[in-house]
């Protein structure tokens, strides 16, 4: 490999791009402002520095996040690796001690032969190949050249996000589909009466909200003030803004509903369901508590909470091809949060994807993507498919991956087969050599690249039974 790869952004998806592109053979640039110029969230110079929380979330392999994990450690994760080494009690949970997990991150990268960090920041698109995963606070240099590249409505830097909702956790005894004066039946309406709304209302004011961090809060704008503001400003106000009833009518009534909260599907399988107009910075415990007392949503499953925060994203699905590339340019992709994906995992997991289809258009081959039963494939297809003007940033949730075959009415057993079916469909789309590249490596890289090679993926024996990969990585497969 003679030319040299770039990498921006020495962030979790960074960390792990450079990581994989090395271990396949390139040679590697991570580039990393700080301390060149520092940001409003970042305390120290460590690479992959948490900003936010010291957990990564469950590990439990029935949970969407433990899922992801396994994916991950099937692709070599590096987060993994060094999450290990720096985890500290937390139950099911895979947490850390956030300085020793981002000075193992930095020490990890450091050291690999063929990666040099350079610690200056970029402003412009690379002129050869690249990852770019600058993550949410994306300098002002940089956003410009990416909106020069893309176009204004290709980059937005604010977040306002409403609740996502499993479609069968929904209580369609109550909430009923139809449009406005019956122009379509596209939207679910969960009615409320007189009294229902004004207990809403009450509990809504008084619930506890989140208000981040000084760094990120900006002015509200009209057009996405949170559902909690909104109530604030009135009795009435929901009646005639998201909430309002107007052109719809109750099936079981056959009058107008005091008040609907309408829920706008999310995917194309109808999996996933967004609260229409629900952005909100009511605490997750909150928003649980007070949004299960709307009819018909008692015992809904937040696949999303809701949130409004500053970001930095791309319109994906508008704006990029399927593996997260420029249209123009198939060598720049993009990765982490920059993407629209929420969550450290996730950007770390994007990392490695932008990193293997990098590696993958500079070997000549086509970029590949795992089938939407996993975890990934789900994600990616959420990235691409979403209708543009409704696209917001996700997180990994059971609801993005295809529905099984034969219908599971428990809970705990559906995920349980969603996540035995994810993990066997990973394992043979990597075992089918969709990914595999020769590439003569040996020792670590060797391992590193056997990972998505075809040969073998870590916790992976070779009769192809499940096994247990190193103790070290927490992780059951």
């Amino acid at each position: 490999m003679s030319e040299p790869v770039s990498v921006v952004g020495g962030g979790l998806a960074g960390c792990e791009a450079a990581w994989f592109l090395a271990n396949r053979g390139h040679v590697v640039r991570l580039y990393e402002m700080r301390p060149v110029r520092r940001t409003p969230a970042h305390q120290t110079d460590l690479l992959a520095e948490l900003v936010c929380t010291n957990s990564f979330k469950s590990e439990d392999p029935a949970t969407a996040h433990g899922q992801l994990k396994r994916e991950m450690a099937c692709l070599g994760s590096l987060l993994l690796r060094c999450a290990a080494e720096a985890r500290v009690p937390a139950g099911s949970a895979l947490a850390v001690d956030r300085e020793m997990f981002a000075g193992a991150m930095t020490t990890s990268v450091g050291a690999h032969p063929r990666i040099e960090i350079v610690r200056d920041e970029i402003v412009d698109i690379p002129a050869g190949p690249a990852v770019i995963a600058t993550g949410p606070l994306t300098s002002a240099g940089l956003s410009g050249a990416v909106r020069g590249v893309l176009g204004d409505a290709g980059l937005a830097f604010y977040d306002a996000i409403a609740p996502i909702l499993g479609y069968d956790s929904i209580n369609l005894g109550i909430a009923f589909p139809a449009g406005r004066f019956g122009e379509d039946d596209d939207y679910l309406n969960c009615p409320l009466s007189r009294a229902e709304y004004g207990d809403f209302i009450r509990e809504l004011r008084a619930a506890a909200t989140y208000e981040g961090h000084e760094w990120e809060n900006l002015p509200y704008f009209e057009g996405c003030l949170p559902i909690e503001v909104m109530a604030s400003r009135g009795e009435q106000t929901l009646r005639f803004g998201p909430m309002k009833p107007i052109g719809l009518e109750d099936p079981r009534t056959g009058r107008r509903p005091f008040a609907v909260v309408q829920l706008r599907r999310e995917d194309r399988g109808g999996q996933m369901w967004n609260m229409v107009g629900f952005q909100t910075r009511l605490r997750h415990a909150e928003q649980k508590r007070v949004f299960q007392m709307i009819p018909g949503l008692d015992h809904a499953e937040f696949l999303r909470f809701g949130s409004i925060h500053r970001n930095s994203y791309l319109n994906f699905p508008a704006c990029l091809t399927p593996p997260g590339a420029l249209p123009s340019r198939p060598d720049i992709l993009f990765a982490g949060q920059l993407t629209g994906v929420e969550g450290y995992t996730e950007s770390a997991a994007s990392g490695i994807m932008a990193a293997l289809n990098l590696d993958r258009v500079l070997r000549g081959l086509q970029p590949a993507i795992p089938p939407t039963t996993t975890m990934l494939g789900g994600l990616y297809r959420y990235l691409r498919e979403t209708k543009a003007k409704h696209f917001q940033p996700m997180n990994s949730n059971w609801g993005l991956v295809d529905p099984l075959s034969q219908p599971e009415q428990n809970r705990d057993a559906k995920r349980r087969a969603l996540a035995e079916r994810a993990l066997a469909d990973f394992r043979r789309w990597l075992r089918e050599g969709q990914v595999a590249a020769e590439t003569g490596e040996t020792g670590e890289a060797g391992t590193a690249a056997r990972g998505h090679s075809g040969k073998a993926c870590p916790g992976e024996s070779r009769d192809r039974n499940p096994a247990v990969i190193p103790a070290e990585a927490g992780i059951q497969l």
